[in-house]
């Protein structure tokens, strides 16, 4: 990249650079040499906006958490509409999609990154998920359309963790079939949906 020349939102071209390296190579080999090569600049265009890699990945990372702020409030909108069922489907399949299961394994293997990101309780993404899924179900027992004892916190653990471990796995960059979250997520909730009909 040429000296000089002004680079437009640099943060937006490193962080989609960074999920194409992700898509493509998976965690292991993201590093910054691959996400400035990737963005077509210069490696000290990285150093420049960010203090370090471990920085530059906290970011990137915070930046995923955000989206999820996002996707959280239209879930919790979408309460008391279609099926519990239907919203929780989406949802989780939205969710981990395959740069953030990426993501999700790049925090868990990087101790400094996750040390930065580390929040009370739990792992940073799979945490903020569980948040998002547990204010979903609060609203839907709140309207009657889940027991009105359902434990929405245990549920949303069994949730986020059945379908972390049912989609990680995947080969790198395949989407989940719905099927098999149809499958998990009638199975997990199924005795909260059927007690608040006896």
């Amino acid at each position: 990249m040429p000296t000089g020349v002004h680079l437009r939102d640099v943060r937006k071209q490193l962080f989609d650079a960074a999920e194409r390296v992700l898509l493509r190579d998976g965690p292991h080999a993201l590093t910054s040499r691959a996400v400035t090569t990737e963005a077509d600049v210069a490696k000290g265009v990285l150093h420049r906006h960010f203090a370090d890699f471990d920085d530059f990945l906290a970011e990137f990372t915070r930046d995923r958490i955000t989206r999820l702020a996002d996707q959280a409030a239209l879930l919790r909108a979408a309460a008391g509409t279609r099926t519990v069922a239907e919203n929780l489907i989406d949802a989780l399949a939205e969710l981990f999609d395959p740069v953030t299961l990426a993501l999700t394994s790049l925090v868990f293997f990087r101790d400094e990154l996750r040390v930065r990101l580390r929040r009370q309780n739990g792992l940073p993404i799979l945490a903020e998920a569980r948040d998002m899924l547990q204010r979903y179900l609060s609203a839907e027992r709140e309207q009657g359309r889940i027991a009105a004892d359902a434990e929405v916190e245990s549920l949303s653990l069994s949730l986020i963790g059945a379908a972390h471990l049912l989609l990680a796995g995947r080969r790198r960059g395949t989407l989940p079939e719905t099927g098999e979250l149809e499958k998990m997520v009638h199975t997990v909730t199924a005795d909260v949906l059927q007690r608040r009909l006896l």
